[in-house]
């Protein structure tokens, strides 16, 4: 049986146009992890997202979206249509990820990962619908974990942000 890596920053995945992407490229970051959905009543977040994002990416923070059609169906699209809309409906710049699955038996290494790692306020267990957020640390490390109602403005989640944007990045290490 092939183990599960220490750190969410060891996978490689496909991004919204279909180019591999090593997570690892985000060594450093504080990186918030979401998995997305267009036809969910919580895709307004995607605007809460990107401001987020950019009120925080020159600290060091990275969102990471990921579509899901795990729930009702509110995934339908294909990866260009998706794309099309979060940048057209929302002007989404942080980066978007090809669709995968965040739950049952096709679930995607990264979220098979994310789900069993211990984390606060929500511990680890399934994604419970679209928009469930997990917050790492600049090593990868699952630090927090958010469930869909806790909005990116909400007081908790931007205050762990902060906490982590304020700890020092780790230091390179020597080839």
């Amino acid at each position: 049986m092939k183990t599960l890596p220490d750190n969410a920053l060891a996978f490689t995945l496909n991004d919204i146009d279909g180019n591999s992407l090593e997570l690892k490229t985000f060594a450093g970051k504080v990186v918030l992890v979401v998995n997305v959905a267009s036809k969910c009543g919580f895709t307004s977040q995607y605007a809460g997202l990107e401001k987020l994002y950019e009120t925080y990416k020159d600290r060091g923070l990275v969102v990471l979206g990921f579509p899901a059609n795990n729930f009702l169906f509110q995934e339908p699209g294909d990866n260009a249509k998706i794309k099309q809309f979060c940048t057209l409906k929302y002007n989404v710049t942080f980066p978007m990820f090809a669709k995968i699955s965040v739950r049952g038996s096709n679930i995607a290494p990264i979220y098979k990962f994310l789900t069993a790692q211990p984390s606060a306020p929500e511990g680890p267990g399934n994604i419970s619908w679209n928009f469930n957020k997990f917050l790492l640390d600049r090593t990868g490390k699952v630090a927090y974990r958010f469930g869909s109602r806790a909005t990116p403005e909400d007081p908790a989640l931007v205050k762990a942000v902060e906490q982590l944007l304020a700890q020092p990045a780790p230091a390179a290490k020597a080839p």
